[in-house]
């Protein structure tokens, strides 16, 4: 008899920590979620830890707050990576075919992508947390999707290999190990936005996905139902506060009220005379701000952000090429103008990417800005129905398992440990 299997999904990200406990019961196709928690954090800079302590606090009262929500435990912890350390790299492996007929079995194809991992050339700080099969070759037949059952002698395996530093996998195994978890895999940000936000169709027709994180902006592109660019782009929503609060040389808690407020990416859609009272988020304040002037700062940060996501569509050679357009996603997505200025400077068909519908508690995950939190709970799934290769992603490093210590806690005494740690108890 099928049991019901809980997933927990834990979103690091540079200003927001996003936690969703989903969970699988027997007979039921989609996800249910039980709880979903948005916590405040400190401590990470451009996707890297700089204060493990500072963000497992963060991430601590988070899973808190999931499992008092949710009633349950996870059976399966996936965790993101994000930052500007993230690599993507192709390789080529090659095998022969190990059965005396020339059949290619199972064993011939991993064998194929660990060789494939052996090749990557990579420094010694480095850590690889997928390899992502892209085609296959078996002597001179080229593009094969699926080489299981086909004759040959020579197989060639050609994967995406996705990894970042060490010292990052370090630091969220230093988080993690102050709060009590052990992961069951790890998976890089745009992977899970894109397991979340986009469907098959959009890849086979080409898409590129822009998660607009805190300080970074992650693109990943697809085609023909495959990943053909992966890139991490040093900027996001928190340099479009600070530009703000340049600008009106305010502080940046002020800043970050004014553009949730009254901002926007087009300037043309603002009155010139329109003003903005500073004194309503900050009783220091004297003077009020042109809205057009806030406008024209959000514009310049989104304007150079954009064409950054250009360049990237530009190296894969899809600039202006993919008919499925780009899905904005992540919370700066909901910029107001953000998808109209990314339709004049990508040249591309534009819209906000929102999350697969899931069932329970639905509305407290439905933005963009949890889809990768809820792509964690997605691949989570999938790990557990295909034991191991999550719809062409390949969860495989011990580099990332290493990353973590090894423990051995009962859920109860995790959790007790873990509020102990962080939150006040009688």
């Amino acid at each position: 008899m099928a049991k019901t299997e809980n997933y927990l999904g834990i979103d690091i990200g540079s200003s927001q920590v996003r936690v969703v406990m989903a969970q699988e019961a027997p007979g039921e196709e989609t996800l249910r979620v039980l709880g979903a928690v948005t916590m405040p954090s400190e401590g990470i800079r451009r996707g890297t830890v700089i204060d493990a302590s500072a963000v497992a606090s963060a991430v601590a009262k988070a899973v808190s707050h999931a499992e008092r929500m949710s009633g349950v435990t996870a059976d399966t912890v996936g965790v993101g990576v994000s930052g500007t350390d993230i690599f993507c790299q192709k390789t080529l492996g090659v095998i022969a075919v190990s059965r005396p007929d020339g059949e290619v079995a199972e064993d011939d194809v991993e064998r194929a992508m660990a060789e494939v991992e052996a090749r990557v050339m990579l420094p010694s700080n480095r850590e690889v947390l997928h390899v992502i099969p892209k085609s296959y070759r078996l002597d001179d037949q080229k593009d094969i999707k699926d080489p299981v059952g086909m004759r040959g002698v020579r197989l060639e395996a050609e994967a995406f290999v996705i990894g970042t530093s060490m010292n990052q996998m370090k630091g969220v195994g230093r988080i993690l190990d102050q709060v009590g978890i052990r992961p069951d895999f790890h998976a890089v940000g745009p992977l899970a936005a894109s397991e979340a936000v986009l469907n098959q169709k959009q890849k086979e027709l080409g898409v590129a996905l822009v998660d607009i994180g805190g300080s970074t902006t992650s693109v990943a592109v697809y085609e023909e139902g495959e990943l053909v660019h992966l890139a991490v782009l040093p900027v996001g929503g928190t340099h479009v506060t600070n530009d703000i609060a340049i600008g009106l040389r305010t502080s940046i808690e002020t800043a970050e009220q004014v553009k949730l407020q009254y901002g926007t990416a087009l300037p043309e859609t603002v009155g010139k005379r329109e003003e903005v009272d500073l004194s309503r988020f900050d009783s220091h304040e004297t003077e009020s701000v042109s809205r057009h002037h806030v406008a024209e700062i959000i514009e310049a940060r989104m304007d150079e952000l954009l064409r950054f996501v250009n360049s990237e569509l530009a190296k894969c050679g899809r600039e202006g090429l993919l008919p499925a357009g780009a899905v904005l996603t992540g919370g700066g997505s909901l910029l107001p103008g953000a998808v109209e200025l990314a339709k004049e400077i990508l040249r591309l068909p534009s819209h906000v990417g929102y999350p697969k519908p899931l069932g329970g508690i639905l509305d407290q995950v439905d933005g963009p800005d949890f889809a990768s939190a809820v792509g964690l709970v997605l691949l989570s799934r999938e790990r557990g129905h295909s034991r191991g290769a999550v719809a062409g992603i390949g969860f495989l490093t011990d580099g990332a398992k290493r990353a973590v210590p090894e423990w051995a806690l009962s859920a109860g005494k995790r959790m007790h440990d873990l509020l102990k740690k962080f939150l006040p108890l009688d």
